[in-house]
């Protein structure tokens, strides 16, 4: 059981991945938030159930009915990868009723000293891979992440063709937004990257986003060239996700567009700004030097937030010592 947020419920595939392939007769049951069921189509023995938070499974009464359809599934043991109050109420149900229970350790303390902003304890976490599957551990499968396998390109839907047209030596996604300002590199610098690849004629520039205001912004910025493409808003989730896995390589904040790429097997380069990837949140697969972080010498306290909600006055500009350069070099 994994319910949000995006990037957290797509950080839960690679290891599904490996535990079908390592435990070909076990049958794994997801249940997460309907809008998720593309992450994991095509995984063997793995069937989906959606949560519906707002009538059938809404509040306590809803839990112990999502609790009774689940039991009805004959479930022999619950992994509870979320670890927040409705997955803790399943959990205790299902503990109640004599199955096999186990549940994520986010490892709250070690963060906390990562984040601190006076004896912090600045080292690597681990990731929330190692932490999914030491959960299936408690469970008795011991779970292997060291030959990962990732899904074929996708078949490009004939929509997504004519919007991006199909001669492109190099495609190239931008995913420029994150949930918290903190972690967003600044327009300007990132309007100078975008500028800087679309002098390239062979790469062709996606850019991605939702919401209106980012729509916006995005036309914008594509506006002015011709291999610069504002994918937000024109195509749906599962054709994004097919898109996405055509990608010669993503850059992305420390957001779920990152963890969408490296599931399926993308090159991702990622940007940190008040986060950063010793936290754990590193997308899957990934060289620790396709993670530019922001400078810890002009910025000491960094990283200051675990989830980029938690401002610190005199670290706005933190992201601005991220050279232009030094992301268009690695994307290159």
């Amino acid at each position: 059981m994994r319910l949000s947020a995006m990037g957290d419920v797509a950080m839960t595939v690679p290891v599904l991945r490996a535990f079908v392939k390592q435990y070909p007769t076990v049958q794994i049951t997801v249940v997460s938030r309907p809008f998720f069921k593309p992450f994991f189509e095509g995984i063997p023995n793995l069937s989906f159930f959606a949560f519906d938070e707002k009538e059938l499974h809404k509040g306590f009464p809803g839990l112990l009915r999502l609790f009774q359809e689940l039991r009805k599934l004959k479930i022999d043991a619950f992994a509870d990868l979320h670890n927040v109050l409705r997955s803790k109420i399943v959990r205790t149900l299902f503990a109640l009723s004599g199955k096999k229970v186990a549940a994520v350790d986010k490892g709250r303390e070690g963060k906390k000293a990562l984040t601190a902003l006076e004896n912090k304890v600045f080292k690597q976490l681990p990731t929330m891979f190692e932490n999914h599957t030491q959960v299936f551990k408690k469970l008795g499968f011991a779970v292997n992440l060291s030959n990962p396998e990732f899904p074929e390109k996708a078949v490009l839907d004939p929509k997504i063709v004519s919007i991006i047209g199909e001669n492109h030596q190099k495609l190239i996604g931008i995913a420029p937004f994150a949930q918290y300002e903190s972690k967003v590199y600044p327009l300007d610098l990132m309007q100078q990257v975008i500028a800087k690849l679309a002098e390239n004629p062979e790469n062709k520039i996606l850019l991605f986003g939702g919401g209106k205001k980012e729509i916006e912004i995005l036309d914008s910025i594509s506006f002015p060239y011709e291999n610069v493409i504002n994918m937000a808003g024109k195509i749906k989730f599962q054709q994004e996700l097919q898109l996405i896995s055509n990608l010669d390589v993503m850059l992305s904040m420390d957001s779920g567009n990152a963890h969408i790429a490296a599931i399926l097997g993308v090159k991702v380069v990622t940007l940190w700004g008040a986060t950063h990837p010793f936290a754990g949140f590193a997308p899957f697969n990934q060289p620790q030097e396709n993670a530019l972080v922001s400078d810890r010498e002009k910025y000491p306290l960094l990283p200051t937030s675990v989830y980029g909600n938690k401002k610190v006055e005199g670290y706005e500009d933190a992201m601005r010592t991220i050279s232009v350069d030094s992301i268009v070099k690695k994307l290159s």
